[in-house]
């Protein structure tokens, strides 16, 4: 294949599971000989991956003048109109695109078509599935939202899914478009072969005496991690829960989110610690138990806690966790793929994580792990199944995960997968936009 330009649209260039598939889309198409640029609106150095700042990969930030929200409000049509904005810019850059990669928001795409580039929306999950409609003002809100998510999800030339879950939930919302192909989110495997830096202060204040049981997760609501704090009050006082996880000052749910939690540990007797982020100028908004991360590694070792909070971890305290944990435990219900349990299994640790969605493709059920139902019962007797398995079970069941990754979920299979797609793709001419059409006539 003849080496391309590809240009990937992305509104918000953090550290989350769709920001790590924008990453290693862009690493993948890279490594096959593509010239892959990222066109974001927002791109804080010390909240992303290290790729995204260390020079592998070309970032480029775009201005915006919408804010994100209105006093906390209307964010579905800042989002719109934001990255509408960086729509506009990628489609008026003086380079020529052979294909546009965009996730998240389908909204951008019809004034993408202006790019002249052929269009592949990568849809994680239709968003007018994950807003509330509870309320009568909730749905008169979202209804031009949702009719516009229908009606520009399919001016992509192809959409993808991540997950077979995702694919019949797309057929059950948008059953007039054709059914997406399933890609598979890959493991950037090689960024956790890195051992940990154990010299690191940042890690010297993980250190546990206790077994370590790991939740990873961005601080929000729809995570469920207080599933897994309600499961680790019912297991012995040996082990200590660590909760890991994208966190950003900037975002109110991260933010109330993490006191929430923290909150919730102790109403159920549970001592707590909250690491504060080492470049963190908003201790304010974190619990009043937070300790900061010495400069120097402090010979006095902390006390041991049952719940150690994590927020905005670095990628060396992510391999060392991984390194420490007997079980990595994954709460979301209905999650469309899900990133973590692959990240565990690859680490050679044994994943506990609900019965529904992605992990059902990922996990498999007592061989690298345990899925069980959403309540803290089964979650308790299924980590305490892990943390009670013999070494040699233990180890049988992290090989069999790890090979699992490597088969199935390898940076090198979702290149020929996404390659494969993009292909495909463009042996069609792009269509013009029926959507940009009808607003034109207005």
């Amino acid at each position: 294949m003849q080496p391309l330009n590809i240009a990937i649209v992305h509104p918000n260039l953090g550290i989350g599971g769709a920001e790590r598939l924008v990453v290693d889309t862009a690493l993948a198409l890279q490594n096959r000989g593509h010239r892959v640029h990222i066109y974001t609106l927002h791109h804080d150095a010390a909240h992303s991956f290290s790729e995204t700042r260390d020079g592998t990969l070309d970032v480029r930030v775009v201005s915006s003048w919408f804010p994100s929200s209105v006093f906390g409000r209307m964010r579905i049509l800042c989002t719109t109109l934001q990255v509408q904005s960086l729509a506009r810019h990628v489609a008026a850059d003086h380079t020529q695109y052979d294909v546009v990669f965009v996730d998240i928001v389908s909204a951008a795409i019809p004034l993408l078509k202006y790019a002249q580039a052929h269009i592949l929306f990568y849809c994680h999950f239709p968003d007018l599935l994950l807003a509330p409609h509870e309320t009568r003002l909730q749905r008169v809100y979202r209804a031009p939202f949702d009719l516009l998510e229908r009606m520009t999800t399919g001016e992509a030339d192809r959409v993808v899914v991540n997950s077979r879950f995702t694919q019949e939930t797309f057929r059950r919302v948008f059953p007039t478009l054709p059914l997406p192909r399933v890609v598979h989110p890959a493991l950037n495997c090689t960024a956790y072969d890195t051992l940990p830096n154990i010299e690191d202060p940042a890690v010297h204040v993980l250190r546990s005496t206790r077994r370590v049981v790991l939740s990873i997760n961005r601080f929000e609501r729809k995570k469920a991690v207080a599933l897994a704090i309600d499961a680790v009050a019912r297991l012995p006082r040996d082990v200590c829960l660590v909760v890991a996880g994208g966190w950003d000052s900037l975002v109110p749910e991260n933010t109330e989110h993490l006191i929430e939690l923290n909150a919730h540990a102790r109403a159920l007797g549970l001592s707590t610690r909250t690491i504060a982020p080492r470049s963190s100028d908003a201790l304010a908004l974190l619990p009043p138990d937070h300790c900061r991360v010495p400069t120097f590694i402090d010979t006095n070792i902390l006390p041991d806690v049952d719940v150690l909070f994590v927020p905005s971890f670095t990628e060396n305290q992510r391999n060392y966790l991984l390194s420490v944990a007997r079980c990595v435990v994954y709460t979301p219900a209905n999650e469309h793929l899900g990133i973590v349990p692959l990240e565990a299994m690859y680490s050679r640790v044994p994943v506990v994580a609900a019965d529904s969605g992605g992990p059902r493709e990922t996990v498999v059920h007592a061989k690298s792990g345990y899925l069980c139902e959403h309540d803290a019962t089964d979650f308790a007797d299924a980590i305490s199944r892990v943390l009670a398995a013999p070494e040699t079970q233990w180890r049988e069941m992290g090989a069999y995960g790890r090979e699992r990754v490597v088969q199935h979920f390898s940076l090198d299979a979702y290149a020929q997968n996404i390659e494969a797609v993009i292909c495909d793709m463009l042996e069609t001419p792009t269509s013009v936009s029926a959507v940009m059409g009808i607003l034109l006539t207005l």
